[in-house]
C-alpha cells in the first residue's frame, strides 16, 4: 500500500471513528478505530449532518408538506441524527448556569436529571431552529450544512482557546485531540468553500455567502466566550450547549439576509 492510499484509509478511519461519535447515523462495525481524535473532524461531520438533513427536505418538500411541518420535522430528525447528544449538553449547561452558587455549578451539570432550566433551554432551542427555517423557504440545504459545521467548528473553537474544566471526563480527549489554532484551520476552510460555493452557483448570492461567514464565525467565537464567562472554562456539557446556541442563533440571525 502506497504512502497516499494509507493517508486515506486513515483519513476515512478517523471520519467514521468521528461519525459514530457525534451521530446514530449506522456504519458497519470496525475494530481498529480510535476515537482520541474526533474531534479534528467535527465540522466536516457537522456538513455531512447538515447535508443529510437538506435531502431528507428536499424529498419532502416534493410530495407538498408546509414549511412549517417540514422545519419542524427537519428538526425533530436532526436532534434524533446526534442521538440528542449536543441538546443534552445544552439542557445541563443551562440547569448549571441557573444556580447561584458557582461552585455548585459543576456539581449539578454532571446530575443526570434534567431541571427545569434544562427543559426550557431544549423547549428555546428547538422553537429557534424551527421558527427560524420556517421563515427561510430557499437555499436551505446550504444553510443548514453551514448551520451544523459553525456550530462544530464553534465546538473547537472552544476546545481550542478555553481551559477544560475536569480532570476527567466526555469531553477531556478532545483536549488533546485540539491542540493550536492550527487543528481549527481545515474546518474553517471547508466552511469558506461551503459560502463559496453558494455564491458559484448564484453570484446573486454573494451577500449570503458573506453573511453565513461573518455571522458564523462570529456567533461561533461569543457563544464559546460566554460559557467561558460564565463557568471559567468549559466541560463536555458546554461543548455540546455551544453546538446548540451557534446553530440556531447562526440560523436566527441569517433570516434577516
Amino acid at each position: 500500500m502506497t504512502k497516499q492510499q494509507q493517508w486515506w484509509k486513515k483519513l476515512l478511519l478517523k471520519l467514521a471513528a468521528s461519525i459514530i461519535f457525534y451521530t446514530v447515523i449506522p456504519l458497519p462495525y470496525l475494530n481498529t478505530l480510535d476515537f482520541r481524535e474526533v474531534a479534528r473532524l467535527a465540522p466536516l461531520v457537522g456538513l455531512i449532518i447538515g447535508g443529510i438533513l437538506g435531502l431528507l427536505d428536499t424529498g419532502i418538500n416534493y410530495i407538498g408538506i408546509p414549511v412549517l411541518t417540514r422545519s419542524a420535522l427537519v428538526v425533530i430528525i436532526w436532534i434524533a441524527m446526534t442521538g440528542g447528544l449536543h441538546l443534552d449538553g445544552a439542557m445541563d449547561t443551562a440547569d448549571g448556569l441557573a444556580v447561584s452558587d458557582p461552585d455548585r455549578r459543576l456539581e449539578v451539570m454532571t446530575d443526570s436529571a434534567t431541571g427545569a432550566f434544562g427543559a426550557m433551554a431544549a423547549i428555546a432551542l428547538v422553537i429557534l431552529k424551527i421558527t427560524a427555517l420556517t421563515d427561510m423557504p430557499e437555499n436551505r440545504w446550504l444553510v443548514l450544512m453551514a448551520a451544523c459545521g459553525w456550530g462544530r467548528w464553534g465546538q473547537q473553537l472552544a476546545i481550542a482557546r478555553y481551559p477544560y474544566l475536569k480532570p476527567t471526563g466526555k469531553g477531556a480527549f478532545h483536549k488533546q485531540a485540539i491542540r493550536s489554532y492550527n487543528d481549527l484551520l481545515p474546518g474553517l476552510l471547508l466552511l469558506l468553500g461551503l459560502s463559496g460555493l453558494l455564491w458559484l452557483i448564484d453570484q446573486q448570492q454573494l451577500f449570503l455567502a458573506v453573511g453565513m461567514i461573518v455571522a458564523g464565525s462570529a456567533i461561533a467565537t461569543l457563544t464559546g466566550a460566554w460559557f467561558n464567562h460564565k463557568l471559567g472554562g468549559h466541560t463536555g456539557d458546554t461543548y455540546g450547549a455551544v453546538v446548540e446556541w451557534t446553530e440556531a442563533l447562526f440560523l436566527c440571525v441569517l433570516t434577516a439576509f
